[in-house]
C-alpha cells in the first residue's frame, strides 16, 4: 500500500497561530455510543473550547447527535430505516442537543446560537451570502453557532457521516483556519486498527496526498455513517479554502487544548494552499459571471491598487440579470475586465443604487443589506 508522504512534525506548531477554528463532534462521543447525551463528557468540551476563546480563537461547532439522542429519547435501539422515522428522531433530539449545548456554555456567561442548514443552502449563492453574513456576526459577537444538518427537511437519505463534510463547508463559509474532527478514533491509522492493532497512527500528512484514501477504507459506526474516509474526504474539501484539519480522538484528555498546543495527537492534515490564494482560485474559476458592472475609472484604479470593496458610488451600469449573492464581472470604462466577485444586491436594486453613496442606499431601496456592492472578501481582482 502507498503510504502518505511525509510531513515534519513541526509543522504542527502553525496551530497555535490559527485563529478560527470549525470543531466538528461525532454523534458516537456525543451520545455515548447511543446511550443519550454525555453531558459530562459536553461539558469537557465545552471547558476546553472557552479556553481556546481565551487565547483569542473564533469557535464554531458543528455538532452531530440529533438522530442519536432522538433514538434515546423514543426508546429506539435501532437505527430507522424509514425517512419520516429519522426526520421524527432528529426532531425529537434536536431539543436535547441545542438545550445542552446552551446550558453548559452559559455556565461560563457564553452565548450560543442554532444554526440548521442543509448543503443546498451552500450551493445556493444567495443562501450561501445569508450563512456566511450571519455566521461572522455572531463570531464577531463572540456567540458560538452551533451547526448541524437540518435533518427534519433533507429529502436525501440522512447520513452522519454527511456532517465530516457539513464541517468542510462551515470551515470554507466562514475561511476557518482549522477544521477538528473529534471522533471515536485516536486519530487515522495506517489500517483499521479494530482489525489491525498493531496499525501505526498517522501523525502528519498533506490533505491532498491521495494514499490517504485507500487506507481510510469505507465503514462508519452504527451510530454515524461517515466512517474514516468521509474524514479525509472533509479535510481535503478543507484544503481547498488553506484550512488545515486535524482529525483525533475527543476522548483524549484535554484534547483541544493539547492539540493547540501542538503536541502529538490525533492525524494533522496539512493544506498546500494559502486560505486567501485558495478562496480567490474558487471565486475567480468556479461561478458563471450573471451579469456586468462598469465601474468608472476611479473605482476601477481603487479596485486594483488598494483592493478595496467596490462601493456603489464607483458604478456606472449595469448589465443583465442577477440575484444576490450571484458572480458578477467587473469592468472599467474602456471594458478592460478588472474584477468580479458574489454581489450583494439583485440587478434591479444594483441599478437603483449604482452612482450613488452607501449613506443613500437606504434612501434608494427603503433597506439597507451591505455598505458595499461587492467585499472584497467575496471579490477577485485581476
Amino acid at each position: 500500500m502507498t503510504q502518505p508522504s511525509s510531513v515534519k512534525l513541526s509543522e504542527r506548531r502553525q496551530i497555535a497561530a490559527t485563529q478560527r477554528w470549525v470543531v466538528k463532534i461525532g454523534s458516537a462521543l456525543l451520545t455515548n455510543n447511543g446511550q443519550g447525551l454525555d453531558r459530562q463528557a459536553i461539558a469537557g468540551w465545552v471547558g476546553q473550547l472557552i479556553e481556546l476563546q481565551k487565547h483569542g480563537i473564533e469557535i464554531v461547532l458543528v455538532s452531530s447527535g440529533s438522530v442519536a439522542e432522538g433514538m434515546s429519547r423514543l426508546g429506539w435501539k435501532t437505527r430507522p430505516k424509514e425517512m419520516h422515522e429519522l426526520q421524527a428522531a432528529a426532531a425529537v433530539g434536536q431539543m436535547g442537543l441545542v438545550q445542552t449545548w446552551e446550558q453548559l456554555f452559559q455556565a461560563h456567561g457564553v452565548h450560543t446560537a442554532q444554526i440548521l442548514v442543509t448543503h443546498d443552502d451552500l450551493s445556493d449563492r444567495t443562501r450561501y451570502l445569508n450563512a456566511r453574513n450571519t455566521l461572522l456576526t455572531l463570531i464577531n459577537l463572540g456567540v458560538v453557532p452551533v451547526v448541524n444538518e437540518n435533518d427534519t427537511v433533507v429529502t436525501d437519505e440522512i447520513r452522519f457521516g454527511d456532517n465530516d463534510t457539513l464541517g468542510a463547508l462551515v470551515t470554507n463559509l466562514v475561511e476557518a483556519d482549522l477544521l477538528v474532527i473529534l471522533t471515536d478514533q485516536l486519530g487515522m491509522f495506517e489500517a483499521d486498527p479494530r482489525k489491525h492493532p498493531d496499525a501505526k497512527r498517522i501523525s502528519t500528512a498533506r490533505a491532498a496526498d491521495p494514499a490517504l484514501l485507500g487506507m481510510a477504507g469505507a465503514e462508519g459506526g452504527a451510530l454515524g455513517r461517515g466512517g474514516m474516509a468521509t474524514k479525509v474526504r472533509a479535510a481535503q474539501l478543507a484544503s481547498r479554502s488553506g484550512a488545515a484539519t486535524m482529525i483525533v480522538g475527543g476522548r483524549i484528555d484535554q484534547v483541544l487544548t493539547r492539540v493547540h498546543a501542538g503536541e502529538d495527537v490525533g492525524t494533522f492534515l496539512v493544506s498546500d494552499s494559502t486560505p486567501m490564494a485558495a478562496r480567490k482560485q474558487w471565486l475567480a474559476g468556479h461561478l458563471q459571471m450573471r451579469g456586468v458592472l462598469t465601474l468608472d475609472a476611479g473605482a476601477a484604479r481603487a479596485l486594483r491598487e488598494r483592493g478595496v470593496s467596490l462601493l456603489p458610488v464607483g458604478v456606472k451600469e449595469v448589465t443583465g440579470q442577477f440575484a444576490r449573492g450571484e458572480m458578477v464581472s467587473c469592468v472599467g470604462p474602456d471594458n478592460e475586465r478588472v474584477a468580479c466577485g458574489l454581489v450583494n444586491y439583485d440587478s434591479d436594486e444594483a441599478r437603483k443604487i449604482m452612482g450613488v453613496s452607501s449613506d443613500q442606499i437606504a434612501e434608494r431601496l427603503g433597506y439597507v443589506e451591505e455598505r458595499e456592492l461587492i467585499h472584497r472578501d467575496n471579490m477577485v481582482v485581476f
